[in-house]
């Protein structure tokens, strides 16, 4: 532990209250010694629900994993020894692991740890750490640029952000309202990438250390080096250009992947190789499209689909209408079981400011200029049924929204396990706006 001194009464109990530094001071010349692995040697086991929502432990090596990690800092990233990197997530996540950890000192750069949100105690803590820090490199996510979205901007001014050479956001697709606003307020390169828990590093991403390539607004743009990815229909045959379909990897997976599945190597085939029997690859479990430019798009998780009366309507392309309307910071869409039309889309938005829905007559005028909205942008079929409107939406501690919870709160089922959410009142409100709590 680190002992600030916070709390003069804090009594420490010997064996499990260790004084950092203390350790430090007794160990700071100490030499250890290198243990030499096999390359193939689990590094770490992570667990993750993945789209099934029973926890798998996935298990990387050690060699693929640190040369993945030394080459997508060089050619992703571009960040070099002697610089500094700032991975705002937290180390129990795979960009904590990834990122935080293992990435930038495998680099030799600087690392920074944050714990804490964007808004504390102002929300100016992230740029303020740039400019003490000359952070270099900055890694976070689209759900964090929306949380910011709503606050003044000029928190985002001033501070010194001259060190900061590109900001980089991964977790969550990245709208394009977003995207064009944050890269606009900063007047830096912001990349997004798309990756997930089981690879470890990027699937998707543009490569300025490789090339320069035109940013274009809410694509995550290129297969990264090592992937050999396709977007594949149903049927196993691969999608025209701007043709939805089921984002996939032909193997052999490139270093740094999963190696399988912990204690479970059938379910390491059954849950991530048997989307085809021919060809057989490695689903994502992501709907996306590949434009006739090369440029990639991810509409979300395949069982984020909602079915509106036989019409097939990703999460994603929903809220991306919804996020363009200049009331709304950010949005969740989830699919509500409906007698009449198999599901209905329901949406649950966060508005930059309070006095846009501060009377009932507000808020129900904002609700619809919200369904004329998505009706101008995908048509009448993908209208939400409703418009709530919240303060806070109930995600992760790394800003994952928690879809399936939101979800299973409008049907009115148990939410499940909520231990990694990051604001219990989240929940709380989004049961008043149902009227399921008082």
């Amino acid at each position: 532990m680190i002992d600030r001194g916070l709390d003069k009464g804090f009594s420490k109990v010997a064996g499990r209250d260790v004084d950092y530094a203390t350790l430090r001071a007794q160990f700071m010349d100490a030499d250890v010694p290198v243990t030499w692995l096999e390359s193939s040697e689990p590094s770490y086991i992570l667990y993750t629900s993945g789209t099934t929502g029973k926890p798998k432990g996935v298990q990387r090596d050690t060699g693929g994993y640190a040369v993945a990690l030394a080459s997508s800092i060089k050619h992703i990233y571009c960040g070099k020894e002697g610089e500094t990197y700032f991975a705002t997530s937290d180390i129990g996540w795979v960009v904590g692991h990834s990122y935080i950890v293992y990435g930038p000192l495998i680099a030799g750069m600087c690392t920074i740890m944050y714990e804490g949100t964007p808004l504390r105690p102002d929300p100016g803590i992230w740029w303020q750490i740039v400019e003490k820090y000359k952070v270099n490199v900055m890694f976070s996510a689209p759900t964090a640029a929306r949380v910011l979205k709503k606050h003044d901007t000029a928190y985002m001014h001033k501070y010194d952000l001259s060190s900061l050479k590109h900001l980089f956001l991964a977790g969550e697709p990245l709208d394009e309202p977003t995207h064009k606003w944050i890269m606009g307020e900063l007047g830096l390169p912001v990349i997004d990438n798309y990756w997930q828990t089981e690879t470890g590093w990027p699937i998707l991403s543009a490569m300025p250390g490789v090339e320069k390539t035109e940013i274009r607004f809410g694509t995550p743009s290129f297969p990264v080096y090592g992937y050999n990815l396709k977007i594949f229909r149903e049927d196993g045959t691969i999608c025209d250009p701007d043709e939805k379909g089921i984002v996939a990897i032909v193997p052999p997976l490139p270093p740094g992947c999963l190696s399988t599945v912990w204690g479970d190597d059938a379910r390491f085939v059954s849950t991530y190789f048997s989307l085809f029997r021919e060809p057989q690859v490695y689903s994502s479990f992501d709907w996306g499209i590949k434009d006739k430019d090369g440029y990639h798009y991810i509409l979300g998780r395949t069982d984020d689909v909602i079915n509106v009366a036989g019409h097939r309507l990703g999460t994603r392309e929903i809220e991306e209408a919804i996020q363009g309307h200049p009331a709304i910071a950010e949005v969740a869409v989830v699919g509500v079981a409906d007698q009449l039309k198999g599901q209905m889309p329901m949406a649950f938005a966060v508005v930059k400011s309070a006095d846009s829905i501060a009377t009932p007559e507000l808020a129900a005028a904002l609700e619809k200029a919200v369904m004329k909205q998505v009706d101008d942008s995908l048509g009448a079929i993908a209208r939400p049924s409703r418009v709530h409107f919240l303060t806070v939406l109930p995600k992760t501690r790394s800003g994952k929204l928690l879809r399936r919870s939101i979800q299973a709160l409008a049907e009115g089922r148990d939410p499940g396990d909520l231990t990694t959410i990051e604001d219990p009142t989240a929940l709380e409100q989004l049961q008043r706006a149902l009227g399921t709590k008082t």
